[in-house]
């Protein structure tokens, strides 16, 4: 079956749930969050992931949990930080399987060029308190992530979903798996890494399914 492909922005794609009574309330406990307490990522950076990859270029989808919660850390995008901090021990063992996968040897923590060629670094809660680990877990933007994630499902095919970890794997159940791509493992920290993430070659397997449907590769 050949699904018909939208060509959308944003800003279409978002207008209902932004327009929505949820996401003024949403925003107004975040904006008190902010002057309230210290929050990650800086403010400007909570839509970075989707300010880096246009609706119409999604390619994959990497779902995380929240951003990191230590100082200058989080920078809006899954896995990344910035490079004035050392990588955590999850990105570090996303980079150990990519050399080992891939042979590819990473000289940056931020992820900005993955995001830049359709890989939308999601987490599912955009905000966190800082020191405070899933602080922000209540406040409500699961249902702003999980809209786009729904979204993508519905309007897009042949994407590829990365769900590490039994967090992420939870949103399959809002994935057509019948005109995208679902890759699972469990998550890149050290609990777990050892357990099936590391060999699992997601980076190829990424790109061989994108060579496959006609599309270019990811450069990671």
């Amino acid at each position: 079956m050949k699904y018909k492909m939208n060509f959308m922005t944003w800003k279409e794609v978002l207008a209902p749930i932004k327009n929505s009574n949820y996401f003024d309330t949403l925003w107004k406990k975040v904006k008190l969050e902010y002057q309230t307490h210290q929050c990650f990522p800086p403010k400007k950076q909570i839509f970075r992931a989707i300010e880096l990859t246009p609706f119409d270029d999604i390619k994959v989808v990497i779902i995380g949990q929240d951003p990191y919660h230590g100082d200058f850390q989080a920078n809006g995008l899954c896995f990344s930080v910035s490079d004035q901090v050392p990588a955590p021990p999850s990105l570090r063992n996303i980079f150990a399987e990519l050399k080992d996968d891939l042979g590819v040897v990473k000289h940056s923590n931020e992820l900005e060029c993955w995001a830049e060629q359709g890989v939308l670094l999601l987490n599912a809660t955009l905000t966190v308190r800082g020191h405070k680990a899933n602080s922000h877990k209540d406040l409500g933007w699961e249902q702003f992530t999980d809209f786009i994630i729904k979204k993508i499902s519905e309007e897009k095919e042949n994407i590829v979903f990365v769900l590490w970890g039994s967090f992420a794997q939870k949103k399959k159940a809002m994935i057509d798996t019948h005109k995208h791509f679902v890759l699972k493992s469990v998550h890149p920290s050290p609990l777990s890494a050892h357990r099936g993430f590391f060999g699992s070659k997601p980076f190829s397997k990424i790109n061989n399914y994108l060579v496959s449907k006609g599309q270019t590769p990811i450069e990671w």
